[in-house]
């Protein structure tokens, strides 16, 4: 079965190169800004390369997945956050291990939350990074997390948003993630 990791990587470096191009050439929002908080819930699937089926096969694993996420606009351009994936199945997957070994290691309905600094180059984009953990009964892995949202606004302070995210599980496992979610903001939008 062929790799497609790096191939993967790269598509989602070159999306947010090209996002990010594209905000640069944005125009600012003259409208004076006002912080604010925000809460979402978010539904989608987690995909891992490493996974692997009842017969011991790898195989690419998708996993439901629930998502809480917290974030406070603190500027313009910049909020901070903790977003909280719930996953709802319990699997088996292969580690990455140093070397050539491999180890197949079970999650069972893993938890995991990270701290996520989000750069907000237009209204509608974020791109995050953060730092955090996967907490299962069988161990426990400190993760990376980079993520990629758009939002649109359907009522005052109520945002439809979409998610693209990548975790990077320390000496364990990597999963990319793609999500549907809806948000409350609280504190005015605009003065």
């Amino acid at each position: 079965m062929k790799n497609h990791y790096p191939s993967v990587v790269k598509g989602i470096a070159l999306i947010a190169f090209l996002l990010l191009t594209y905000a640069a050439f944005s125009q600012e929002n003259n409208i004076p800004f006002t912080p604010r908080h925000s809460v979402g819930i978010n539904i989608g699937h987690e995909h891992s390369f490493g996974g692997v089926n009842e017969s011991g096969k790898k195989e690419m694993t998708v996993l439901a997945y629930w998502g809480l996420d917290y974030n406070y606009q603190f500027a313009r351009k910049w909020a901070i956050g903790l977003h909280t994936d719930f996953i709802t199945e319990s699997f088996k997957v292969e580690n990455k291990i140093e070397g050539n070994e491999k180890e197949i290691i079970e999650r069972s309905t893993p938890i995991a939350p990270a701290v996520m600094g989000f750069y907000k180059p237009t209204e509608h984009w974020s791109f995050g990074a953060g730092m955090g953990g996967e907490f299962a009964k069988e161990e426990n892995y400190a993760l990376n997390r980079f993520a990629v949202e758009y939002g649109v606004e359907i009522k005052k302070s109520w945002e439809v948003f979409g998610a693209l995210q990548y975790d990077v599980r320390w000496k364990a496992y990597d999963t990319w993630t793609i999500g549907l979610g809806i948000s409350k903001s609280f504190g005015e939008r605009h003065k």
